[in-house]
């Protein structure tokens, strides 16, 4: 397979380190002591009116209208609206950091339009309105002391921000529109949440085209009538998967005892058979080449992950990856870019 030196922009601008670390929930007691005593957030609560508060959005230029080079020539037809929670992108990496992010903080807005909306969100552009909040999510570090009403209580206010730009979504934009639910990482924590209160068995199900729903845990019994995408051209359905290398289960996914749910997109089914590389429609490197053909990959079978068998190299990488948590949207950028348009085109023809 080819390498992709070019991959080096991904992993420099792409989300830091410690955006992989929410699937790690341990620390040192000093370090949880340190997250447990953070100050509450004081940072004013969003105003969704306003479109300061929308990292993305149709009545504004932003990131996720970029285009890659290698698309100039692709017909674009906005036939529905994608909303998108956004991943970690306030690390809260100083000793008493508060538990939420201040949306006056413009380090936090620029790591969160530069990396997650203009290399993720930029996927759906092709035939969706992108509409992505900021919110007041929760501190990294929240998740290595996930269960404490501390934490809980930032995700929590975090899903408040989450559920008030949607509502104002729905009320003043969605006007009856086809709708795709996408996140990735902390976003798909709120995404589920969402979906659970709007969607599973409410009338909303049925303007739903499907929800990407990536980068964690999806519990079997996540959703009562929503069902998990088991064909590429499903609609009103949910997708979502967490991706490491071929022969990696992390202690993490292990302690949830298969308890999970994985689509491999490769083939946008839930089956066990390795996908080959040719289904790969190519790895999305810092919109200046698409290079296919580059990942396999396979669910495994016990703990419910996605693993990928790639020669994907990084020119600073010292190791051989084993989590690629990070990447769970570039490295199938091109397929989930076709995806979108194949499960919208299916969800028009039967209306």
């Amino acid at each position: 397979m080819q390498k992709l030196t070019a991959f080096l922009i991904i992993s420099t601008i792409l989300i830091s380190n410690a955006y992989a670390k929410t699937v790690d929930k341990t620390r040192h007691s000093a370090e949880k002591q340190s997250a447990v005593t953070s100050p509450k957030n004081t940072g004013p609560a969003p105003d969704y009116s306003d479109l300061q508060y929308w990292a993305a959005s149709p009545y504004k230029d932003d990131t996720s209208d970029k285009i890659p080079v290698f698309l100039k020539d692709e017909v674009r037809d906005a036939r529905a609206d994608v909303f998108f929670i956004h991943p970690t992108s306030y690390f809260g990496e100083k000793k008493g950091s508060p538990w939420n992010a201040d949306l006056r903080d413009t380090s936090v807005n620029n790591n969160t339009d530069n990396l997650s909306i203009r290399l993720q969100t930029s996927v759906f552009n092709g035939s969706c309105r992108v509409f992505a909040p900021r919110y007041r999510q929760g501190n990294m570090e929240a998740f290595y002391v996930f269960n404490t009403p501390e934490a809980r209580a930032a995700f929590d206010l975090a899903y408040q921000d989450v559920k008030k730009a949607f509502q104002y979504y729905l009320k003043h934009d969605n006007k009856k529109r086809p709708i795709i639910i996408a996140s990735h990482s902390q976003g798909t924590l709120h995404a589920i949440r969402l979906l659970q209160e709007f969607f599973d068995g409410k009338p909303l199900q049925k303007r739903l085209v499907c929800a990407y729903i990536v980068g964690y845990q999806i519990k079997k019994d996540a959703f009562k009538y929503l069902p998990v995408g088991e064909r590429p051209n499903q609609t009103g359905c949910y997708v979502g998967w967490r991706t490491y290398a071929k022969g990696e289960i992390p202690k993490g996914a292990a302690a949830e005892n298969g308890n999970s749910v994985c689509v491999n997109p490769l083939t946008w089914t839930t089956s066990g058979e390795w996908a080959s590389s040719d289904l790969h429609q190519g790895v999305m490197s810092n919109f200046e080449k698409i290079v296919p053909h580059t990942v396999s990959a396979g669910i495994e079978p016990t703990a419910k992950i996605l693993w990928i068998d790639t020669q994907v190299t990084l020119e600073d990488q010292k190791k051989k990856l084993t989590n690629y948590h990070r990447w769970d949207y570039n490295l199938f950028w091109m397929n989930i870019r076709q995806n979108v348009k194949d499960r919208i085109d299916a969800y028009l023809a039967n209306k």
